[in-house]
């Protein structure tokens, strides 16, 4: 993390009760309201209140340490449980929102991808896309001048929709992407559980560069890390100021590489540089499951065993050794 950190863009704090009342979200799928029903049943109490900040991009450090983040790297074979950890049970803990440019934008649609899936489980943040459309606020995380990362801290999680495959509760192709919004009302009505007390989140909103074809070039590649280490940066600046003192965990996994098409052993190392470079004491990186590990692993090896040896160096040399590796682009996972 940088010595100093620029204000924010934007600063605002709602009080989560007043913002849901004033400004409801809008759900224009059948599905989205029959989770939000579960999870905002009537006369249920909205609590605390939410900090939203944008941020704009920070320049990359000229120096990086490739090993920084090597033993602060922990793969989970899951999607995201919003589990603390259990040896570091007193960390501020921030979660990758697999952003769009708009933020939350498809929130009330039938699609549930990671964005929408995490937006559904914390109403509040339709909610929030709604009132920062009346103000002037862009509720973008990315304009003309680049990325701009946006944090929402103290966001209450409702609750808990089971995408996983299961045959005997009518999903047997699981929840996730399209099978939602082709799902029955009944279906996704028994994959809802409501979290009672709702527990709380702190999101990161990243966007990442989308439907590229060949080879990454250095102009993408230099973009997304200063994407990421804007994004961690300010989560770890904020968890300072909120908590002076303690660990800071974030939880992400492969950002950008679902319908955007990401390829996973890049985004993945560049997640691994910005998190050494933010000073995090914990990147946690949510696999799917144990078949999806392999990509992550591949880049903690490209890490350890390519980068690593030749020690500290300018940011501007590994971002030329990391182009001469010619990653290239994946394909729309269609889902």
């Amino acid at each position: 993390m940088p010595s100093t950190m620029p204000e924010p863009l934007e600063r605002i704090t709602f009080d989560t009760a007043e913002l849901v009342a004033e400004h409801p979200p809008h759900l224009r799928h059948t599905n989205k309201l029959v989770v939000y029903k579960i999870a905002c049943s009537e006369g249920c109490d909205h609590g605390g209140s939410i900090e939203y900040t944008r941020w704009s991009a920070l320049a990359l450090p000229e120096r990086v340490s490739p090993a920084a983040v090597l033993g602060h790297a922990k793969p989970r074979p899951a999607i995201y449980q919003y589990e603390r950890p259990a040896d570091l049970p007193d960390a501020i803990e921030w979660y990758v929102n697999f952003a769009d440019p708009l933020l939350f934008y498809a929130y009330g649609s039938g699609l549930f991808a990671q964005d929408e899936m995490q937006s559904a489980e914390h109403p509040a943040l339709g909610a929030l896309v709604e009132a920062l459309h009346v103000g002037s606020q862009r509720a973008v995380t990315e304009d003309d001048s680049g990325p701009t990362p946006v944090l929402v801290a103290g966001v209450e999680r409702r609750a808990n929709v089971a995408i996983d495959p299961c045959k005997e509760a009518g999903r047997p192709r699981g929840l996730y992407g399209n099978e939602f919004s082709a799902a029955s009302p009944e279906v996704v009505r028994r994959a809802t559980t409501r979290i009672e007390p709702p527990t709380i989140t702190n999101l990161i909103a990243l966007a990442a560069p989308s439907y590229g074809v060949g080879r990454y070039t250095r102009e993408t590649i230099e973009r997304i890390l200063v994407t990421a280490y804007t994004g961690f940066a300010a989560a770890a600046h904020e968890s300072a100021r909120i908590a002076p003192g303690k660990p800071v965990v974030i939880d992400s996994g492969y950002w950008g590489c679902g319908v955007f098409g990401g390829n996973r052993v890049l985004m993945s190392l560049l997640q691994l540089v910005a998190a050494g470079m933010a000073g995090l004491d914990r990147l946690v990186f949510h696999t799917i499951g144990p078949e999806g590990a392999a990509p992550f692993e591949e880049a903690l090896r490209v890490l350890e065993q390519e980068l690593a040896p030749a020690g500290e160096m300018a940011t501007d040399e590994l971002l030329e050794r990391v182009t001469a590796m010619e990653f290239s682009w994946g394909m729309n996972d269609g889902r």
